[in-house]
């Protein structure tokens, strides 16, 4: 018999509606060969008196930033000490873990930091969506000012995160040769330099280059475009340059069916593709649909790792 599964759950600010949408989810999945640890605030409402272990928790941002800190890296410590396989993680609050004193801007670089490695992708994975086919969407640069993004989209970060997508599609989702598109960085991918060289400047060597190297990418490609072609099925996956636009096209299509994916790690995470949502949290109004497909990635991803 094939060993379980072992997943541990984060459910994210104690404030928020990730302890209600975990609760929900792990009601309907299916968990046959499966085994979950939870860290964080009770699934059933009841006061959080146990989270001294995490906290302790009084209600203030910085407490439940502490709280949402202390499972992360109680979780990621299990995995590496091999008590688990795999990692959820409930919505967190950016501001609250800069008040517990995160510098990290989010989970992604949070996770790349406890773990070590040495780069890391953020992928929004919707295996189907509002308009039938699947769609995944690599950011290549994550949380940043958008002034700021011509700076860092350089060729070799491009490069880099193409290769990062096509390893992980291959290793974990076991495509063979993956089809990826790199969405431009200009409208109309600058109409040869109209408005803009990003695409000719940066983003053509680095297609070039990953190309030579055997990955099937195509582009810079029009961002008016180059999404609805993802989920028609011309491609795998999409590498957006900045996190608006690869952001904005996922969630017209899919929001309440995504999972965000950390690749580049030691092992699988995903997450929901929704916040923490204050304004509903205790109401047992939230849609537990996005966690539900977060936990089930994780399942079949975890059964799909590669051999260390």
């Amino acid at each position: 018999m094939d060993a379980p599964i072992r997943l541990v759950v984060t459910t994210g600010d104690p404030r928020g509606i990730g302890p209600e949408v975990t609760r929900t989810a792990l009601e309907r999945v299916d968990r046959t060969g499966v085994e979950v640890q939870v860290l964080g605030a009770p699934l059933d409402g009841t006061p959080a008196d146990h989270l001294e272990t995490l906290g302790p928790f009084d209600g203030s941002e910085p407490s439940a930033g502490h709280v949402s800190r202390s499972a992360i890296e109680q979780a990621v410590d299990r995995i590496v000490r091999g008590e688990a396989d795999a990692l959820v993680t409930g919505p967190i609050h950016k501001p609250a873990l800069r008040a517990a004193g995160v510098l990290e801007p989010g989970h992604t670089e949070l996770l790349q930091r406890l773990t070590g490695a040495p780069r890391v992708g953020m992928l929004m994975a919707a295996e189907s969506t509002r308009l039938g086919g699947a769609l995944r969407v690599l950011l290549a640069t994550t949380h940043l000012p958008l002034r700021e993004v011509p700076e860092r989209l350089t060729t070799a970060l491009l490069e880099s995160q193409i290769e990062l997508l096509d390893d992980a599609l291959r290793s974990w989702w076991g495509m063979e040769r993956p089809r990826l598109a790199l969405c431009a960085f200009n409208p109309h991918a600058s109409d040869g330099g109209l408005f803009g060289d990003e695409e000719a400047r940066v983003m053509a060597p680095a297609v070039a280059a990953t190309r030579a190297r055997g990955v099937a990418v195509e582009g810079p490609l029009p961002a008016d475009t180059v999404f609805s072609r993802a989920i028609a099925g011309r491609f795998d996956a999409v590498v957006a340059p900045y996190h608006d636009v690869g952001m904005a096209a996922f969630k017209t299509a899919s929001f309440g069916g995504g999972v965000n994916v950390t690749l580049g790690l030691p092992f699988p995470r995903t997450s929901p593709d929704h916040g923490t949502a204050f304004d509903i949290a205790g109401t047992g109004t939230a849609d537990a649909s996005s966690m539900l497909e977060a936990l089930e990635l994780a399942i079949r991803l975890a059964r799909s790792r590669p051999p260390a």
